[in-house]
This record gives structure tokens, sequence and C-alpha cells, in this order.
């Protein structure tokens, strides 16, 4: 695991998550126009679900959030309107995950550099996922692989954990009003995913398979922290799609590894994997990589994450 230590890049749709800071107070904030004067609350713009969620958490009655990606689309292909750029420069607090979201990254370098907090900034990050010949054909379509590490970090509860701690002290600097209740926020929010980090390394600690197949590379951080190995069928996009020779390999390598499931995903189609799964005579589970979720939903970021440690163990064979 190294640290992520590079040049700034555009950012992707698929991982937007949190930019926080450069603050100089409530008044300051309702100064600038981005918050509502009438509330007082802070107006915070987020990029897309995972860090969303960690900001209404953190941020309470004491912040208006505003997600630049709709429920229930995907991530990786969000191209921001006129009005949502304005919407980044106007907000006291940006958050994102930078090398998910070109137009994000992009809106946020002009707009609100010196108010945002990006998430993979805060937690030690992983190489970028390998990926396959499909992989390298497409690469630079999104920018991923300019940015020079993994950056899907929201899927270790663990680091989620760490997130939660840094967005909790930078929101307690910039609005010292509601300084105690954001760090109380915080730290309950934190102690929530500590909770769930102990749940995966207690139900994935014994397990007969290790290997998971997923849609796309997505779960390099869950596999890392729970000693897990992915074999995804896309990179780190998921829009872009094997070759019948990877699919080939693939099969190959579902069959060496002895793996039961391919996982799919719920935003993207499944039918690549349901064809993986029928070639290698495998079945299918989903397994939700947190990247959006439809209006309506009760579910959010704890509940899926829980819903994804329910369907891996029986995947893997965990006693």
């Amino acid at each position: 695991m190294t640290s992520r230590n590079t040049a700034p890049r555009p950012l992707s749709t698929t991982t937007a998550v949190l930019a926080v800071a450069g603050l100089t107070g409530l008044a300051g904030l309702t100064a600038c126009g981005g918050a509502d004067a009438g509330s007082g609350k802070a107006e915070v713009v987020a990029s897309f679900y995972p860090v969303a969620w960690l900001a209404r958490e953190i941020g309470g009655a004491d912040t208006a959030v505003h997600t630049l990606t709709k429920p229930g689309a995907e991530p990786h292909d969000l191209e921001l309107t006129p009005r949502q750029i304005a919407d980044v420069g106007k907000a006291d607090f940006a958050v994102y995950v930078k090398g998910v979201q070109p137009a994000v990254d992009e809106a946020v370098a002009k707009h609100a550099k010196d108010k945002s907090l990006d998430a993979a900034s805060v937690v030690k990050t992983l190489p970028p996922p390998a990926g396959g010949e499909e992989e390298e054909e497409h690469e630079g379509d999104h920018g991923h692989a300019e940015v020079g590490y993994d950056p899907h970090v929201w899927l270790d509860p663990n680091r989620m954990a760490v997130i939660a701690t840094a967005l909790g002290d930078r929101l307690a600097k910039a609005d010292s009003a509601h300084a105690s209740a954001y760090k109380e926020r915080a730290k309950a929010v934190a102690a929530k995913l500590g909770a769930l980090d102990r749940q995966f390394r207690d139900g994935l600690k014994n397990c007969k398979h290790t290997s998971i197949v997923t849609a796309h590379a997505a779960f390099g951080y869950l596999s890392e922290r729970y000693g897990l190995r992915q074999v995804s069928i896309a990179g780190v996009d998921p829009t872009n799609e094997p070759s019948p020779k990877r699919l080939a390999e693939l099969t190959g390598q579902i069959k060496s590894a002895g793996a039961t499931t391919v996982f799919t995903e719920t935003l993207v189609s499944p039918k690549i994997g349901q064809t993986l799964a029928r070639e290698a005579g495998v079945r299918t589970a989903v397994l939700d990589p947190v990247e959006g979720v439809a209006d309506g939903s009760s579910d959010d970021y704890m509940t899926i994450m829980q819903k994804n440690l329910r369907t891996l163990r029986p995947a893997l064979e965990c006693s």
C-alpha cells in the first residue's frame, strides 16, 4: 500500500466524494452567498453518493447538502451543466473523491480549490488496479489512469472512518459556532464505521475462497483490507467492455480459483457478468460498489455494505 503523491488531475464521475476546506466561520460563509442567509446553514456540494452520505451524517442540521450526481445514476458518466459548475463555485464546501469524475475535478480546481476536501487526500491510497487489454485501449477516456491511484477509497469502512474524522475537523474549523456538533457527529459516524469494519473482519475471517470476480475494479480497498483478491471484468471504469480474449482469460481464472460467483452491480448492465458466469459454470450475485442509491430507497451506505457482507459470505463459503 502506497501513499498518493501526484499532481492534480481531472476527476471522473465515479469517485467524486469529499471536498471541504478554507472556511472562515459562519458569518463569512453567509457573506459569500453560498449559505442560506435565512437558515444559517452552510451549503455543501458533494460529487456523488458516498461523500454526500458522509456530509449529511456529519453536517446534520447545520448544513444543506446537494449532490451533483442524480440518484441511481452511474457516477462515472457525469457531465456537469453550467448551473452545476456555478453551484460548485458558490458552495461553502465542495466534497469529492479525486479520480472518479473528471468534470467534478475540473470544476473544483477552477472554482473551489481553496474550499474543498478530496477524500482520497486524507487516507493511504493503493496503486491503480492492473487493467486488462480493454483498459489499455480506453486509457485516458475518463482520466482514471492519470490520477496514479485507485480512487475507490469509500469501500473500506476503516478509511471511511478516517475521512469522517477529517471532515468533522474541517467543518469545526470552518464554522466554530457548531464545532462541537460537527465533531460529535463525526465521532459517532467513525464509531459506526469502526463497528462495520469489525463485522467485515469477523465475517470474512475463515473463508474457503478468497477471489472475488467483480464487474469492475471497484473493490481493491475492500479486498486489501480483508485479505481478498479482486479479479475484475472491467478496469476502474465500468463502461469499458472486455474483449473475447479477456473473457476467455477470466473464465480460466474463475475455474482455477474455484470461484463460485461472478458479482454484478446495481448501476451497470449485468449482461457481461451473466455471460461470463454461464461460460464458467458459476452463479451471479449483486455486489454493490455504493456509487449511487435510487430515489426513494431506504438503503444507505451502512445497510448496503452490510448487504455486501451477507452476499460475500456464502459466495466465499465462509464459516
